[in-house]
């Protein structure tokens, strides 16, 4: 027989946690509030167990639960946030719950429940990386690789923001255009997922003032991803 281990995370409000897993395509096997909170969902080949929290200990409002490998990551983020838009009539990117976003080429994203467990969905095979950016790289380019690694493997979008305003200070002077305006770009959809409209417009300001190629601008728009493409593809 194969070893088999259940996460179990803590129930909270099991109602409105097992309607968040259901509205995901999972399948509730188990729903029991008495004698004591209980609840069992199902998809693919993973199960979710839910508990109450112990009598006299009180959990923070987020915290760390399990970890989910799956063949396709990409296939996964578009199918949960999908499913999360018709159920909620948008995607749930602040608060709990929530999805974090993703890019191509990303290999991991974060699913927060309503009561604040986190689920981190993994791509099989996912590679090693260098905490403080690749030492393959240096200057600007390494303080993106960094802010990369805090924003999409930390989920620390405040670290990746001080992390690139202190890097363009240190390296923006002998940087190249593209690489600044890589910089601006993920400053601004940090700015994005913060709902701060006055940085947002600060870092598309300073993105536009820099000369780009068509190919450049193009190239940076798809390292971005959606939230920035529209204002990234226009053209003077």
């Amino acid at each position: 027989m194969t070893d088999l281990a259940v996460p179990m995370l803590w129930g909270g409000d099991l109602t409105s946690t097992l309607e968040f897993y259901r509205a995901l395509g999972y399948a509730v096997t188990w729903e029991q509030t008495r004698p004591y909170i209980y609840g069992a969902v199902e998809k693919d080949t993973h199960a979710l167990h839910f508990v109450a929290a112990p009598p006299g200990i009180t959990l923070p409002a987020e915290h760390a639960a399990a970890l989910l490998l799956v063949d396709d990551v990409a296939a996964r983020h578009a199918e949960y946030t999908a499913a999360l838009r018709a159920h909620y009539g948008k995607i749930p990117a602040k608060g709990c719950p929530r999805i974090t976003r993703f890019r191509p080429g990303q290999t991991r994203f974060t699913l927060v429940d309503p009561v604040g467990n986190w689920i981190t969905v993994i791509q099989r095979g996912e590679p090693d990386f260098d905490y403080g950016g690749s030492r393959k790289l240096e200057g600007l380019p390494k303080v993106l690789d960094n802010a990369r690694i805090l924003r999409e493997f930390k989920t620390d979008d405040s670290a990746a923001t001080r992390a690139l305003e202190t890097g363009l200070r240190r390296f923006g002077a002998t940087a190249t255009a593209a690489d600044r305006a890589r910089a601006y770009a993920a400053l601004a959809d940090l700015a994005t997922a913060a709902e701060d409209t006055d940085r947002l417009a600060h870092w598309k300001t300073e993105f536009d003032a820099v000369e780009l190629t068509a190919e450049e601008r193009t190239a940076i728009a798809a390292d971005a991803g959606d939230l920035l493409s529209t204002w990234l593809t226009a053209t003077d």
